[in-house]
């Protein structure tokens, strides 16, 4: 093999590799923001970017997107679409922690529960290495995607 396709290769397999992760982190995040969601408002409330009549619909949809997104890339579904979805979220959230620690707003992330540490730059990078996994999730298609499967499945049972 050459060295553009290990390249490839090597970029398919981390693809995978950040895609299990990545779904994992997002399943575990979303399960007790879920459980709380009256708690997980609270938290939106204290970044202070969102309108207060947004943060109880916020707090009671973006928990179930987190697990609805993780779980399908885990599973392989929509691979792209999903991973697109995340870094997009991803991007607000790193705005969004950003902005409160320019502010020098001393909250907790709320990112796994609602009591946690607070922010600081390190939470901004953990967010922007995510955000790098999502991309190159994104952009490397991985083996093992389900969805790969069902087309050629469908495509067979069309001929």
């Amino acid at each position: 093999m050459n060295n553009i396709q290990w390249r490839d290769v090597l970029g398919r397999w981390l693809a995978l590799a950040f895609r299990l992760y990545l779904g994992g982190v997002f399943v575990y995040a979303s399960v007790y923001k879920i459980g709380y969601a009256a708690e997980f408002a609270e938290t939106i409330a204290s970044y202070q970017l969102a309108p207060a009549l947004a943060v109880n619909s916020l707090a009671l949809a973006l928990p179930w997107l987190e697990l609805i997104c993780g779980a399908m890339l885990v599973a392989g579904v929509r691979v792209r679409t999903v991973s697109a979805m995340l870094a997009a979220l991803l991007v607000v959230f790193c705005l969004a922690v950003s902005v409160n620690l320019l502010r020098e707003t001393p909250i907790d992330c709320g990112c796994f529960h609602t009591l946690e540490e607070r922010m600081t730059w390190l939470t901004l990078l953990r967010d922007l290495a995510w955000l790098a996994m999502a991309l190159h999730v994104f952009f490397f298609d991985s083996p093992l995607a389900l969805e790969r499967r069902y087309q050629s499945t469908l495509k067979e049972i069309g001929t």
